[in-house]
């Protein structure tokens, strides 16, 4: 969920999220984590370096404008170089992510210059889909691209999840990067319900992993899904979660 323009340190709310009946114990994480995490969310605020950023864009043949804005809740520079090196040095044949915005961007100028892939995009803000689209069209890229409301995470998460209905099978890559921990700390664990649709070899991608709440789910997916190998990389502004199936 990546808006083009400039941010404010919080993301925009939706609908669904308004309407989520928190229980006492998803209000005492929200608040307890939400007290201790403002020095990741501050140091959000740097998207990364105008050097790496230039860097990553020459490397992809796009323009130095193509990437306007970063930092806040959008993903850094660091992050989408990850994506990038993940697309070009495997070629996946499909992506999904979840959360749209600047990866989009670049992970579909990634497959475009490793000869093609799948590339499928969901988010819960049918204008911030539309802007992408358009974003992507500005650049001569395109994605499959999907506005779906949020709904209670599934399993045993709290908070809310996107309502994607069914994955496609034989996932190479899948990128979170949302929905906002403002829902609850631990949201976006909901992505483990995916996690058999990953192919053996294939990787997930957690943004702001080194956040509490982050931290948390990758110790909880990686008791859960011991055919994963998960790991928390810290460099960039926000940290990293890359998860690689292996069996």
């Amino acid at each position: 969920m990546t808006s083009r323009e400039s941010t404010q340190l919080l993301p925009r709310a939706h609908a669904d999220e308004a309407a989520f009946d928190r229980s006492a114990a998803d209000w005492a994480a929200l608040l307890g984590i939400g007290a201790i995490q403002w020095p990741w969310l501050l140091r959000s605020l740097n998207g990364g370096s105008p050097a790496d950023k230039e860097a990553l864009l020459d490397r992809l043949g796009l323009p130095g404008d193509a990437l306007p804005n970063l930092g806040s809740w959008k993903a850094d520079v660091a992050l989408l170089s990850k994506i990038a090196d993940r697309i070009l040095e495997t070629r996946p044949k499909l992506v999904v992510e979840f959360g749209a915005g600047a990866s989009t961007l670049i992970a579909s100028r990634a497959l475009q210059i490793a000869g093609g892939g799948q590339l499928v995009s969901f988010d819960q803000h049918a204008d911030f889909v539309e802007q992408t689209r358009a974003w992507l069209a500005d650049h001569n890229l395109s994605a499959e691209m999907h506005a779906v409301p949020l709904v209670r995470s599934p399993g045993p998460w709290h908070g809310l999840w996107y309502d994607h209905g069914p994955l496609p099978d034989d996932i190479d890559l899948m990128l979170i990067d949302g929905p906002c921990w403002t829902i609850h700390p631990f949201t976006r664990g909901g992505a483990a319900e995916a996690f058999d649709k990953i192919a053996i070899g294939g990787m997930v991608m957690l943004d702001d992993g080194a956040r509490p709440g982050e931290r948390v789910i990758r110790r909880r997916w990686a008791k859960a899904h011991p055919n994963f190998d998960f790991e928390l990389v810290s460099d960039g502004t926000k940290g990293t979660v890359i998860g690689i199936r292996r069996r």
